[in-house]
């Protein structure tokens, strides 16, 4: 059983396409992310799933069984029992699910090996406690400091850019949740060694951040907790309405304003975060 019914129906058509396909070639399956962390909200999160398997799997057949569930919110990672064992950074790529497609060169990252060590969801095969996951917290570390340059202050960058798609999408409620969660997480894993969900970040950023941040990050909570924030235009439009519409649910006076904070806070916390990974 899993944490909502959605969740076990969507698991319920990918084993069986997937047994269909090709028979045995799932031996384990696990749930990461929001599902995992107890944070899975049913019109916004995505379902994030480890899948296993003895040996690297047929790629064609991959993309066959995901082409069949078609476009649903199941996406993640196959790996073997091998790679669990393995410390991820030194893997390479392996075949990632995303938005219904499968990429047969996707990334990885310490991240799910941790999370699903500690967190992780039974769908099929042993539990996690009964088999070997890499974990290394120095790793873990260091990998998350480095994202917090890589990818964040990039898509900050990004988000600040008058020219950039970001930019436009930073004054909707999806780009608000994404940023300022998104860094928090990584702030907390630096802070305490643990993971932590969207929900979970924006409440210790509440704690961890000065007062000056709390608006924006009531705000992403608010926004997290409806659970109507979407990547998308209809999302974009639908989180405009709270500023905009009666009764008016944004805590700011405009989009605008709400923007400059999100990338205020993300730069002030993105620096923070370094600041912990350096003292460490």
């Amino acid at each position: 059983m899993t944490p909502h019914p959605k969740i076990d129906a969507i698991v319920e058509m990918y084993l069986s396409l997937a047994d269909a396909e090709a028979p045995g070639l799932v031996e384990g399956l696990y749930l990461e992310g929001s599902a995992a962390l107890d944070d899975y909200h049913p019109t916004t999160s995505d379902v994030d799933f480890v899948a296993v398997t003895s040996a690297a799997p047929p790629v064609e057949v991959l993309t066959r069984i995901h082409t069949n569930l078609g476009v649903h919110p199941f996406e993640g990672v196959y790996l073997t029992w091998d790679d669990l064992r393995s410390n991820p950074c030194g893997l390479g790529a392996r075949p990632q699910a995303h938005a219904g497609k499968l990429n047969p060169r996707g990334g990885v990252n310490p991240v799910t090996w941790h999370t699903l060590a500690r967190h992780g969801v039974t769908c099929r095969g042993p539990k996690p406690g009964e088999i070997e996951i890499w974990s290394d917290p120095a790793v873990l570390a260091a990998w998350t400091d480095d994202n917090l340059d890589r990818y964040w202050r990039r898509l900050v960058s990004r988000a600040a850019s008058p020219v950039r798609a970001w930019s436009l999408a930073a004054l909707g409620g999806y780009a608000t949740v994404w940023i300022v969660t998104g860094i928090s997480r990584l702030h907390y894993t630096l802070a305490t060694g643990e993971l932590t969900s969207k929900t979970g970040a924006a409440r210790y950023a509440l704690q961890a951040f000065p007062e000056r941040w709390r608006r924006v990050v009531r705000e992403a909570l608010r926004l997290r907790e409806e659970d109507a924030a979407r990547p998308s235009l209809g999302g974009l439009l639908s989180s405009l309405g709270d500023d905009f519409g009666t009764p008016r649910r944004s805590l700011y006076g405009s989009p605008f304003e709400r923007r400059q904070d999100v990338l205020g806070f993300a730069a002030e916390a993105i620096d923070a975060a370094h600041a912990l990974y350096t003292a460490r």
